[in-house]
């Protein structure tokens, strides 16, 4: 393997790794944002701790229509 193969490869791993970064960075926002959701949509709709999630769906449905 030549110095510029090598080069080469250590930039694609080091480019992939970042790459992977980010796309774990945007997991941990996306998965925070939807846990602040649910925790305010609790304190809005108290009642909606007791239901399953297809009645969620179901009431939410309901008050969009």
């Amino acid at each position: 393997m030549s110095f510029t193969e090598k080069e080469f490869l250590q930039a694609k791993h080091r480019l992939e790794e970042a790459q992977a970064r980010n796309r774990e960075k945007e997991r941990k926002v996306r998965t925070r944002r939807l846990i602040q959701e649910g925790a305010v949509l609790e304190k809005a709709i108290p009642q909606v701790r007791q239901m399953s999630l297809e009645q969620l769906e179901g009431y939410l449905c309901g008050l969009i229509k």
